[in-house]
């Protein structure tokens, strides 16, 4: 009994809860969601143990599973496999373009004495501020039909559009400039860790500089190269933002059609079928990500530190300045569009609006402030949530080693948000967890799809911290709880503050899930630009946004302000 008592503290205990979280949250509703891939029915697990009737329900329906769903998929003209090849081709397409795009400016970032590299730096964060779907909004703004740089197309002599913006065309440009930033840094890396030694070698041989890039510089990144490439994938096959605004009806794509059966048809077989394959194609890149990262090591082990010499060719650092201006100038076009909309009086017949007004902002005060205080108290529910779980996570995987809450807190990486809200909503639809409309279920699911950001942000920071401080105190007569929330918890609040911040940012900005699980009472600021959107208040829908990407971005000023004042 001494024995159990003395394993039964108050850590162990707390480690027993997140891992009941994770399981009855994010297992049990996977779980759920494949048992239903092979039923064609709900299932209700956690009814089958607090009733016999549903129990018995729960039977019958399981002794008629079949893999019909699955085999039905590859039958000559299924909608499914259409919209799962389509998903493919798009993210495929947006991975290459967008690596062959950000290669020259991530080494003009790494390599080059390239100048404005703190601006540049700035711009790249406005693609990240801003949800897709507003971003897909932009482009119909700049390239519809009566869109401003189609009237300029047309003042010059054109006739028609440039491209169709809804199309499978305008989702690639879109994605690629707006999921661009996701690539760059992680390739800035890889060029900033390649051994310079070896270009060195390559020069004082007689290589050119261009020849040196191509063979030695160019190779020794491709590791960072493919997990960008890998990465930039996922988040594309992943993305409902911008196919639910450009994807015209003929257009079939995964996550929509995935919506589609549940929001418009209520078939769970087929939305069921489409969030396993979903999660699957995720969970097979993210897989080959970590592989290409953790299997192909090309780093040189050197005693001696060396210094990267910078390429200072006039030529050189021209051309790459202006080819990152232009790039940047796309995301700069697209935001200076939604701001130009949202004080527009009308604007379709002319390059500018016909005239500017507030009255949208104020529109939006008057009659979204609820959707306001929505978005902030969801926002805030989702933050307390996430530092407490957070928190406890990276003290139990730093200090004593679980891999189990490593990997459960790992797996929301790999779930698309559709994917997750398909899910809860099959879990908690009935009793006797009945949370399906609730704002509980939207700051749970929240927290669960953003969650892998935190503990990534306070892991790092518990790694930074010496074990003999909370030996010191564990020593001094504290139990190992009292140690890890007063001595450790104040040592990791720059790594918390980052990590909450952006976890509070990223709440703000959510779509897939707020437009599955967010009741009308408790619907959020993006969750109102959406609806206005399709309701064609494209004024108001733009006001909207300006006040949510304003927000992010005093967010995020904050917190980096918060960590540099606490780390330096």
């Amino acid at each position: 009994m001494k024995r159990l008592t003395a394993k039964l503290n108050g850590l162990t205990v707390l480690k027993w809860l997140i891992y009941l979280f994770f399981f009855v949250f994010l297992l049990v509703p996977l779980f759920s969601i494949l048992l239903v891939s092979f039923t064609g029915q709900p299932v209700n697990i956690f009814g089958s143990f607090t009733s016999q009737k549903i129990f018995d329900s729960t039977i019958k329906k399981l002794s008629n599973i079949s893999v019909e769903a699955y085999t039905s998929i590859f039958s000559e003209g299924n909608s499914y496999f259409a919209a799962l090849m389509n998903s493919l081709k798009l993210g495929t397409g947006v991975a290459v373009l967008v690596t062959v795009i950000v290669l020259p400016i991530a080494y003009a970032f790494a390599r080059t004495k390239m100048p404005f590299k703190s601006f540049f730096a700035a711009l790249c964060t406005i693609p990240l501020i801003m949800p897709t779907f507003i971003s897909s909004h932009a482009f119909v703004l700049m390239f519809g039909k009566t869109g401003w740089v189609t009237q300029l197309y047309h003042s010059f002599g054109g006739e028609g559009v440039l491209f169709d913006v809804q199309s499978m065309l305008g989702i690639v440009l879109v994605q690629v400039f707006f999921f661009f930033p996701y690539a760059l840094w992680p390739m800035v890396a890889a060029f900033k860790i390649c051994d310079v030694t070896l270009e060195e070698a390559s020069q004082n041989l007689g290589a050119k500089s261009w020849y040196t890039f191509l063979r030695v510089t160019l190779p020794l990144a491709v590791p960072g190269i493919v997990s960008s490439m890998l990465l930039i994938f996922t988040v594309s096959f992943s993305d409902f933002g911008t196919p639910i605004i450009l994807a015209p009806k003929e257009l079939n794509l995964i996550v929509v059609e995935s919506y589609r059966e549940i929001a418009g048809f209520f078939n769970w077989a087929g939305s069921a079928v489409l969030t396993v394959i979903m999660l699957l194609v995720a969970a097979f890149f993210f897989w080959l990500q970590r592989l290409v990262i953790k299997g192909r090591e090309y780093g040189t082990i050197s005693g001696k530190p060396t210094k990267q010499k910078l390429n200072d060719h006039k030529g050189t650092i021209a051309g790459l300045t202006i080819y990152t201006f232009l790039v940047m100038l796309v995301p700069i076009l697209a935001l200076g569009s939604i701001f130009l909309s949202s004080i527009a009086t009308t604007w379709g017949h002319h390059a500018l609006p016909d005239g500017y007004t507030m009255s949208h902002y104020k529109t939006i005060f008057s009659t979204s402030g609820k959707n306001i205080w929505n978005s902030m108290v969801l926002a805030a529910g989702t933050l307390v949530l996430s530092v407490v779980i957070s928190t406890f996570v990276s003290y139990f995987v730093v200090r004593r080693g679980s891999g189990g809450l490593d990997f459960v807190s790992s797996i929301p990486l790999i779930v698309p948000g559709i994917a997750l809200g398909i899910a809860l909503i099959q879990t908690f639809n009935t009793a006797p967890i009945h949370l399906t409309g609730t704002a509980l279920l939207l700051i749970i699911a929240y927290t669960i799809r953003r969650m892998p950001y935190m503990i990534r942000s306070t892991m790092s920071s518990m790694m930074a911290i010496r074990k003999d401080i909370e030996e010191a105190a564990v020593s001094l007569g504290a139990s190992s709880l009292i140690a890890a929330i007063t001595v450790i918890g104040p040592l990791m609040l720059p790594g918390i503050a980052a990590g909450a911040i952006l976890v509070f940012v990223t709440v703000i900005k959510e779509t897939s899930i707020s437009i599955l699980l967010a009741p009308t009472e408790w619907a959020p600021m993006s969750l109102a630009v959406f609806q206005n959107l399709l309701r064609g208040e494209y004024y108001t829908a733009c006001a909207m946004a300006i006040l949510i990407i304003v927000i992010v971005i005093i967010l995020q000023a904050l917190a980096k302000k918060i960590t540099k004042d606490q780390l330096y």
